[in-house]
């Protein structure tokens, strides 16, 4: 799959080794490498569906981040990000169709819960 990231920095901080972790920690720079190659290697979002998600448990945020998925790195942060397809793939009932999403683009690393 196919990456594109919201802004430069976070292009820099999710792809550079020490910019990672100095803005992440090693903990959480550890797992973000480890689900960001998952990605890459992904030929696309579907595999990821649930219930297939585990261990980091890729979802659809609601609320004011509808449209964003979510994935788990280190409680209670998540990667999140939303495919960058133009338009985004729908099914015919409805909702996200995660088996056509071949490009994302990566939004942030945040607490959700707040």
């Amino acid at each position: 799959m196919e990456i594109t990231f919201a802004t430069k920095k976070l292009k820099k901080r999710l792809n550079e080794s020490k910019a990672m972790i100095k803005a992440y920690g090693p903990k959480k720079s550890r797992v973000l490498k480890i689900v960001l190659a998952s990605l890459r290697a992904a030929p696309n979002l579907g595999i990821f569906a649930p219930p297939y998600s585990s261990p980091n448990r890729c979802h659809e945020l609601k609320g004011n981040l509808k449209g964003v998925l979510s994935m788990d790195l280190d409680h209670p942060y998540r990667l999140l990000f939303k495919p960058d397809h133009d338009p985004v793939p729908i099914r015919d009932e409805g909702g996200l169709d995660w088996s056509k999403v071949t490009i994302i683009e990566i939004k942030g690393v945040e607490d959700t819960h707040d």
